[in-house]
């Protein structure tokens, strides 16, 4: 392969394991606000 190709590869790999990482590292915070759904009793067999 040619030199072109390795470091194309070389870059692609570590986007890749950056991104893994970056993924794996982000703590997300909590939703805020408290979700509430109705749901009805037809959609549930008896």
């Amino acid at each position: 392969m040619g030199k072109v190709t390795v470091w194309l590869i070389v870059v692609i790999a570590l986007l890749f394991l950056g991104g893994a990482a970056f993924l794996a590292l982000w703590n997300p915070p909590a939703p805020s606000a408290p979700v509430e759904k109705v749901l009805p009793d037809a959609r549930f067999p008896k």
